[in-house]
């Protein structure tokens, strides 16, 4: 009982310990990117963003795809099964972006494009055109949480990669997905999350997340998906977790799978 004591007293002062290392060291962060956030309170930073960040990800897409193509490849290579007894797919990705993902859909996939923001358009026209073995259904400019343009039940998938990280609410994106879908349809995601408890990840990414958040367009380092998707409301969910091949990132935890309406 007394060691028992001992033990809990040594984890309250090493968690306290590492609670205010990490706040030291936020806070380091935050003052390094002082100009950012004087930018970002005078209105400034926000709309720029909104211009820059297609052009950003236009670079660094090409880049997670390199290191994550096996990864896409293994995630994406039952998508036929979902499809109608027409044998047509018909799939929605929210957060499309620049249409890093289109490379992987299969032929003759009938898709739908959504982004909220507009500014992604010239990129994700350009990668539509080198992916004729696509059909282009429409493009919407939409958030995830708001598909109203969408039927329900009229899809046999949707996609989510590296998209709930920055949404205002996973729990009204998953509920649209839901409505979208039809019954048997399915949700593939490939998303960054939080690291494990108590792991260098984690603790990292609570020192980068409040700065992440405004340099990165509202993206998050720390939230646990995978608590979302286990409680939205699916009939089955197949997800597992990885560390992507991303050096020198707080991004790496990842969560991978799919999930069926």
């Amino acid at each position: 009982m007394e060691g028992h004591l001992e033990d809990t007293v040594f984890c309250s002062a090493a968690n306290m310990e590492t609670t205010w290392l990490v706040v030291l060291l936020r806070s380091c962060v935050q003052l390094f990117a002082l100009p950012v956030y004087l930018l970002w309170y005078l209105g400034i930073w926000g709309p720029f963003c909104q211009r820059a960040f297609p052009y950003a990800m236009a670079v660094l897409s090409i880049d997670y795809n390199k290191k994550m193509s096996a990864q896409k490849k293994e995630l994406f290579s039952n998508l036929k099964d979902f499809a109608s007894s027409t044998g047509v797919l018909t799939l929605l990705e929210i957060g499309t972006g620049t249409g890093s993902n289109l490379q992987f859909y299969p032929i003759g996939c009938r898709i739908t494009c959504t982004d909220p923001n507009p500014n992604f358009e010239k990129f994700l026209h350009r990668n539509l055109s080198q992916n004729p073995h696509l059909q282009v259904e429409r493009c919407l400019v939409a958030p995830a949480e708001d598909l109203h343009q969408v039927p329900d039940a009229s899809l046999d998938v949707v996609v989510s990669t590296l998209v709930l990280c920055s949404v205002e609410s996973i729990k009204g994106v998953l509920k649209e997905v839901l409505r979208v879908l039809r019954p048997g349809g399915a949700f593939y995601f490939m998303e960054h999350v939080a690291g494990a408890p108590s792991s260098w990840s984690l603790f990292w990414q609570q020192i980068y997340d409040p700065t992440w958040k405004v340099l990165f367009d509202g993206c998050h380092l720390t939230r646990e998906t995978w608590k979302d998707l286990e409680k939205a409301g699916f009939s089955e969910l197949k997800l597992r977790h990885i560390c992507a091949p991303l050096k020198w990132n707080p991004a790496k935890p990842h969560i991978v799978g799919y999930a069926v309406k």
